[in-house]
């Protein structure tokens, strides 16, 4: 076996080694479901940054969640950019296997896949965003760490063609 491979195999080995799963927060407090931190009133503040880590665009947003009495959860989004852009998202939640939904929106392509354990919530899914005159398809890898009862850091990769072309940090906490 050439050298070549065997360095080949051992960089895919960690790779694989080195990915994380909801399932690693299991153990972790405060315990994160959807149906209890995503109840009446919240606010979210964050940056998106570009593929080289530099902030480029800020936003603060009111989100505003029901859950009706079939366990469907509705998350009105309204975001408002520092560039004085408004966004709107509305999301429909619908329960699955333990701690687990899906999740849609109108801008999603498809369903996000979300997974809970622990303080952790990790969702995935591609969201179509404006681009020049156009639009452009990009995988979100999101996670959400419940760090106290009113506060909830979430980050998220946005990827095309597997490699990362941005980010976005926010916090998200409960109006009181």
């Amino acid at each position: 076996m050439c050298i070549a491979k065997i360095v080949l195999i051992f960089l895919l080995a960690c790779v694989a080694g080195c990915s994380v799963s909801v399932s690693d927060y299991s153990d972790k407090k405060p315990e994160f479901t959807l149906e209890d931190f995503f109840q009446g009133q919240l606010a979210a503040h964050g940056i998106v940054k570009n593929r080289s880590g530099k902030v480029i665009r800020y936003f603060n947003a009111t989100i505003d969640a029901s859950w009706d009495a079939q366990g469907v959860g509705t998350l009105d989004e309204n975001f408002v950019f520092d560039d004085g852009e408004k966004q709107q998202r509305i999301w429909k939640l619908q329960p699955g296997a333990a701690r687990q939904h899906t999740g849609t929106a109108g801008d999603v392509i498809g369903a996000a896949n979300i997974n809970a354990a622990g303080n952790a919530v990790f969702l995935s899914y591609v969201l179509r965003i404006p681009y020049n005159e156009d639009t452009l398809d990009i995988t979100v890898d999101d996670r959400m760490y419940r760090v106290s009862d009113d506060i909830v850091l979430n980050e998220s990769k946005l990827l095309k063609f597997g490699i990362e072309v941005g980010s976005i940090v926010l916090v998200i906490r409960r109006a009181n």
